[in-house]
């Protein structure tokens, strides 16, 4: 570990304890002492303050911290964060325009936020847009300001046909994208699918690459029309506006499988629906894209979410069965709950 790396570290753990006591003036004096300590604004934006916002998902995935701590955690990050930038000299060298978005329905703007900052480091001018961008109003922001790229963010795949339109409309008044974000895959295949003309795995890459080779502007209007081909047969239009029904269906199957359900209160109830509803809502994902291993990779971390909090995995598997009941006539359904029951059912078997 070099002496940056190991600094940063040192106040990432320093940072880490207030935003996880909610102790906001701890957490500015922990970023403040990290620019002292002569980290460069970069690198208390991505190695303090971003590597404490990773391991806020991380230590909430298992239950090593509350809902509420991890609300708390996250609105201190946002706030050390305008600490940082205001005091950072900016580059006299000046570059593009970027506009940096999340994509509609992403209310998970802190990624996007960074890389903003970050690239006003770097000498661009930027247009931070925030969380839960509707398409309609990107695309009159995008008339109005005329920027070279457009930086689209998303963490949660379900977003992944809203992105899909907003990359198409981006494309259409001739400014390029370049998609970031847990959403699309940690490969960025998913980026790719949705023809995006770039994709960053992080901020540093992202602000690399669009100073290293910047975006050309798109020659077309939309994609060909066969981009998604899998979409003609309708299995995704289908799972989609059906949602609601499939999930009284299945709640239902299971009140009848496991009887203690009956007895639940309404919050339970409520709980459980609100997880059947997401159960759904990634098949119809990963039949837009065409990809099984989306709905098998939400369907394994979400297990072992439910293994932390003593829940055993395998407590999904009537579900995805009392699922696959309900669409026996969709082919590709079919084959992706077979994949997901049987990933799990490898998950939970004896050792």
């Amino acid at each position: 570990m070099d002496d940056v790396t190991e600094r940063a570290a040192r106040h990432a753990n320093r940072l880490w304890d207030a935003a996880v006591d909610a102790d906001e003036h701890a957490a500015t004096a922990a970023v403040l002492e990290a620019l002292r300590d002569g980290l460069d604004g970069e690198s208390v934006l991505l190695d303090v303050i971003g590597a404490v916002q990773r391991r806020v998902g991380v230590e909430w995935a298992a239950n090593n911290i509350t809902v509420a701590q991890e609300h708390a955690a996250t609105a201190i990050n946002e706030r050390v964060i305008v600490t940082v930038a205001r005091d950072l000299p900016r580059p006299t060298e000046r570059r593009g325009r970027i506009t940096v978005s999340c994509v509609d329905g992403e209310w998970h703007a802190l990624p996007a936020r960074l890389l903003a900052e970050v690239l006003m480091l770097r000498g661009f001018r930027v247009d931070y847009l925030g969380a839960q961008v509707p398409t309609p109003h990107l695309i009159t922001h995008l008339h109005r300001t005329g920027p070279d790229a457009v930086a689209l963010s998303g963490s949660l795949a379900t977003r992944l046909p809203s992105a899909h339109a907003t990359i198409t409309a981006c494309q259409a008044t001739g400014v390029p994208v370049i998609a970031g974000g847990a959403a699309f895959g940690p490969d960025g295949r998913w980026a790719r699918l949705l023809g995006a003309d770039a994709w960053a795995p992080d901020a540093r890459a992202a602000a690399d690459r669009l100073i290293a080779d910047p975006l050309p502007r798109p020659q077309r209007a939309h994609q060909p029309r066969d981009a998604l081909p899998h979409l003609a047969d309708q299995e995704y239009t289908m799972v989609n506006r059906s949602s609601p029904q499939l999930v009284r269906a299945v709640y239902a199957g299971l009140e009848d499988r496991v009887p203690g359900m009956r007895d639940y209160t309404d919050l339970q109830r409520q709980y459980t629906a609100e997880d059947l509803a997401h159960i759904v809502e990634f098949l119809a994902t990963a039949l837009y894209a065409g990809d099984a291993s989306l709905f098998t990779t939400f369907l394994t971390w979400t297990a072992d979410i439910l293994a932390a909090r003593g829940v055993p995995g395998a407590t999904l598997l009537p579900a995805l069965e009392l699922l696959a009941g309900e669409l026996r006539d969709f082919p590709r359904a079919t084959a992706v709950l077979t994949e997901a029951r049987d990933a799990l059912a490898v998950e939970n078997a004896p050792a």
